[in-house]
């Protein structure tokens, strides 16, 4: 008979006003989130949709640098000197 204890247990987010969210968690990643939630008061959903948000605005800043980044050395875009962009902008002295 095969053990399932080493698979990632499932966290389920739910509310009435938006969609749930399942996420399978590493379960040394699930036992820590655990701890936390009891250690503080606070659900794990809360910590769950805390490290989600904060974490996808860094998400977005990379994809969007390796995508301009990308463009780049595709010759799609070019990158401008300070001073064409002060120049530009009537910015310069």
């Amino acid at each position: 008979m095969r053990s399932f204890t080493a698979l990632p247990k499932v966290l389920y987010l739910y509310s009435k006003e938006r969609p749930m969210l399942a996420i399978r968690l590493p379960i040394e990643i699930e036992h820590r989130l655990e701890a936390l939630a009891q250690a503080t008061g606070r659900t794990k959903t809360f910590y769950a949709r805390e490290a989600i948000v904060e974490y996808m605005d860094d998400l977005e800043d990379i994809y969007l640098a390796e995508s301009r980044l990308e463009d780049l050395r595709a010759g799609r875009s070019r990158t401008f000197t300070l001073e064409e962009v002060e120049r530009d902008l009537g910015l310069a002295n």
